[in-house]
């Protein structure tokens, strides 16, 4: 009755709604009655006041449910009493006109939004005092049909409205643990990138550290041979250049992610030494050992790699390394890493079977953020730190796959040769006409503001 066509509706109209029905409903006594019917009484004032008594009130029973239950039960008494509606059982038969029904109805509405006590005044006093009223003013021979008629309309529908309530209780505390379980799970989720971030922030942050220690060992050097080795002081200066522009994107990315106060103290130094893309070969000896079955295969020319993207690629091969074994067993893996220079990416792909046969596992649950581990949070989180990007998801053929996809690094003097030659943007790039073939836009080039540091 709240809702129609999918869209909730206000209380007031729904209640304005059944007033209206029953109001129309008590006027049918007006209508000619069929000869067999005992004849009624004719409509005057009176009939028209309580025939509006007996319906008019449930536009307000939302606000007054246990007075409008009782102003519509005795002017339903009173039309039956003055004869003005057909009896509830006489000699027609029995006959629920539509006043019967208003009754019912707000006996039903009552039991619905009533307070439990309200309820149990309902059916212990009102319905029996209602249907004991019924048959005293039933005819002679039918009081017992009528009361019984009108106990069991009246019942049923504070059963009924009882019956809604509970369901409507069950309904919303579903919803409300549904509810707490979504914030549960974001709240975990949450923490659980807070931490891996964490983790990030403190090896970049160690990253940094070492690169600046670094630039600043081989400054003092270039200074105490700049007059005996210019040459050397000149390549010590290209040195510093490249570790300084690496430790800027090895900032921007510590600057990224966050950092826990729990971990604020820890002494970096403590931390064993980060491992590297060429640590790899020993992790997979190392997974070997444990049962798992695994094919390795590296392509292309190793290249230049930060830091942070080396233990970056590290730590997601250990960490699918790690599900395969949790989730598939002692099963078969396939671990390809490819240096693909031409398109400037690191491309790493794990691939198993599942589990073999017979063999029992833990089912994978990648779409649950709150689950035992946050592995796959962790590798988003540091693929994200990098600039690269991750797809992780199950093989038609049955086993899981871990895709990761990590971008190289220009070398400086690709760098170089990249601000002195721009590419030709495309054609349908504003800036196209104004382009000059030869590799310089039209009129002041646009790295003339920012000359190359001395010394390279």
């Amino acid at each position: 009755m709240d809702s129609f066509a999918g869209r909730r509706v206000p209380p007031a109209v729904t209640d304005a709604g059944l007033a209206l029905l029953f109001t129309a409903g008590a006027f049918v006594p007006l209508v000619p009655m069929p000869a067999d019917v005992p004849a009624l009484r004719t409509p005057d004032a009176l009939f028209f006041v309580l025939a509006l008594l007996s319906a008019l009130p449930l536009a307000i029973h939302r606000r007054y449910p246990l007075p409008v239950l009782l102003v519509m039960t005795v002017a339903v008494a009173a039309l039956q009493a003055r004869h003005y509606i057909p009896h509830l059982s006489g000699p027609q038969g029995t006959s629920i006109g539509p006043s019967y029904m208003g009754v019912a109805t707000a006996v039903l509405l009552t039991a619905l939004r009533g307070a439990p006590r309200t309820a149990t005044l309902v059916v212990a006093a009102v319905i029996p005092a209602a249907a004991l009223t019924e048959a005293v003013l039933a005819p002679d021979g039918h009081r017992i049909a009528t009361l019984l008629a009108d106990g069991v309309l009246l019942v049923a529908a504070w059963a009924l409205g009882r019956l809604t309530r509970a369901r409507a209780a069950i309904r919303d505390q579903a919803l409300e643990r549904a509810s707490a379980l979504g914030r549960a799970q974001e709240a975990n989720a949450r923490a659980a990138v807070m931490e891996e971030r964490a983790r990030i922030a403190r090896e970049l942050h160690d990253i940094v550290a070492h690169n600046v220690s670094l630039m600043v060992v081989q400054t003092i050097a270039a200074d105490r041979i700049q007059d005996r080795d210019g040459d050397k002081a000149h390549e010590l200066h290209g040195t510093i250049e490249e570790t300084g522009r690496a430790t800027v994107t090895e900032l921007r990315r510590l600057l990224d992610v966050l950092r826990t106060e729990d971990e604020a103290d820890a002494d970096p130094s403590k931390e064993p030494p980060q491992p590297t893309v060429e640590a790899l070969p020993a992790l997979v000896d190392a997974v070997r050992a444990a049962g798992l079955t695994v094919d390795f295969t590296t392509t292309g020319t190793p290249a230049e790699l930060p830091a942070g993207s080396h233990l970056t690629v590290y730590r997601i091969v250990q960490e699918a390394l790690t599900n395969t074994l949790k989730h598939a067993g002692h099963t078969r893996a396939e671990l390809t890493v490819a240096w693909e220079a031409r398109h400037r990416r690191l491309t790493v792909r794990l691939c198993d079977d599942g589990p073999r046969p017979g063999e029992g596992a833990a089912p994978r649950r990648a779409d649950l953020p709150d689950g035992p581990g946050h592995g796959l949070l962790g590798m988003r989180e540091r693929i994200g730190a990098v600039g690269g990007s991750l797809h992780t998801g199950p093989r038609p053929g049955g086993g899981y796959c871990v895709h990761a996809v990590v971008p190289l690094p220009l070398s400086a003097p690709a760098q170089d040769q990249e601000r002195a030659h721009p590419p030709l943007p495309a054609p349908d790039d504003p800036s196209y006409d104004s382009y000059d073939i030869a590799g310089h836009y039209e009129g002041r080039p646009p790295y003339a503001d920012h000359p190359r540091p001395a010394g390279r």
